[in-house]
């Protein structure tokens, strides 16, 4: 699989300004590991291999157990491998990623408001649409992930 186009090149502005969105998630507050477990998550849902491979980097450099990574696609059965926030904030993820299924229920809502409060619910919102844009954008104009690179 080539890529098929850089819009980094073609679009700077355009990447520009979703940079500036990814520059609100890191600042907003919402611990580092939660939002690299949700992109994470996210990035596995949608089935982007140039995002699986830098956030599972990422998660790594940050001390997170390779087993809670082999796990995080079965989070539900993972026990206490995953705190109660992570566990929450996957849950949202996957109902906010999956809207067109889910309708984003009320229940999945009254789960996640009883953990984050309600600027953390609409930051973490944010990073999951945010994620579900760099996975389009990567899927579509299929970028390469480092591993095949320098593989």
């Amino acid at each position: 699989m080539s890529q098929r186009l850089d819009y980094n090149q073609i679009a700077p502005a355009g990447i520009k300004a979703i940079g500036t969105v990814y520059g609100y998630v890191t600042q907003s507050g919402l611990a580092p590991v939660l939002v690299d477990l949700v992109y994470l998550r996210v990035s596995q849902i949608n089935n982007c291999a140039y995002c699986l491979d830098m956030h599972t980097r990422d998660l790594l450099k940050k001390g997170q157990a390779v087993e809670k990574l082999a796990l995080l696609q079965a989070w539900r059965e993972a026990g206490a491998l995953f705190d109660e926030r992570e566990r929450a904030a996957l849950a949202w993820a996957e109902s906010v990623t999956r809207v067109a299924e889910t309708g984003v229920p009320d229940g999945d809502y009254d789960a996640a408001r009883a953990v984050f409060d309600e600027r953390e619910l609409v930051d973490l919102t944010i990073a999951i649409g945010l994620m579900n844009v760099y996975n389009r954008m990567a899927i579509s104009f299929r970028n390469t992930p480092q591993a095949v690179v320098a593989g």
